[in-house]
């Protein structure tokens, strides 16, 4: 949900495609795109291949999420809600160190077509975080693109294995860890030099055995880009049952996502937290400027 750029040092500069930007307060950085597309168009794996795996019981978990994750996209393009941001620099005894705080109203916009999905994050902002031109913040976006991770168009680029049941208060799920396949596609890449890099992501999804919604959702990045100046990356995404009326419906939204990245001289730690949805009808047009300029 945006095109973020980002400067470590004066002698790189990076662009993160995927839900992760900084914001430089000693360069100006300025070319920040207020909106992230993903494009996903790859050769496509029927979920009836499944049916060939040594135990295709133990994957109709995963068969059944493929299908909430294609419904959560149709369903998001009719949902906004709030979204508070807190953008924090850790320090050596883990503890933030310094931190900014700002609101957004926030909406999330999906189309399809041809076989290729686009996903744009719209911001309006609501409240203006005070701002220390001396520091280098990291800037988050688009954690719905992550749930493509488990889209049947990324089918072929993931490798899912049951990890075993669990549950969350009355909630009873099901646990399934994910890897990159080797030349796989990926919903996240590194822009250095005007060179793309995949980031290899890894992680665990939490499924609802009931409805076969994503619950929760965990994906990192180890030291393997260490070469390219990513000493890692961990996100850790919750999502809750929203209820909408008129009609009665209820639908699996993202709660809230913390994002931690390091780099060898700096640890940020971002934390996301979306409330207050509500559904519309009809067409609406968010414009997310102010949050670009900074």
């Amino acid at each position: 949900m945006m095109a973020p750029v980002a400067r470590i040092n004066a002698a790189r500069c990076y662009k993160i495609m995927l839900p992760v930007m900084w914001r430089c307060g000693s360069v100006a950085c300025a070319v920040l795109c207020a909106t992230f597309g993903v494009f996903a168009s790859f050769p496509h794996q029927h979920l009836s291949d499944l049916s060939s795996t040594p135990n295709p019981s133990a994957m109709e978990p995963l068969l059944r999420a493929r299908k909430t994750v294609g419904r959560f996209f149709e369903q998001s393009a009719n949902v906004v809600c709030s979204e508070s941001i807190t953008q924090a620099i850790v320090g050596k005894n883990g503890s933030p160190s310094y931190r900014e705080e700002s609101k957004y109203n926030y909406q999330l916009q999906s189309a399809s077509g041809a076989g290729s999905l686009k996903l744009v994050e719209s911001r309006e902002l609501r409240k203006q975080a005070f701002r220390d031109a001396g520091r280098t913040l990291l800037l988050t976006k688009g954690f719905a693109s992550l749930l493509l991770i488990a889209h049947s168009q990324y089918e072929t680029s993931y490798e899912f294995t049951p990890a075993g049941d669990d549950i969350e208060g009355t909630t009873a799920l099901s646990k399934f860890n994910f890897k990159p396949v080797p030349g796989g596609a990926s919903p996240a890449a590194l822009q250095l030099r005007g060179k793309n890099y995949p980031l290899p992501l890894s992680g665990t999804i939490w499924i609802d055995k009931s409805s076969g919604a994503i619950t929760r959702l965990t994906a990192s990045v180890d030291s393997s880009m260490a070469d390219l100046g990513l000493k890692g990356m961990q996100s850790d995404i919750h999502y809750v049952l929203v209820q909408f009326h008129d009609p009665e419906e209820a639908y699996w939204m993202p709660a809230s996502a913390s994002i931690d990245l390091e780099t060898p001289l700096q640890h940020w730690r971002n934390i996301h937290r979306f409330a207050a949805y509500k559904r519309f009808l009809g067409s609406i047009h968010v414009e997310g400027i102010e949050d670009e300029k900074r």
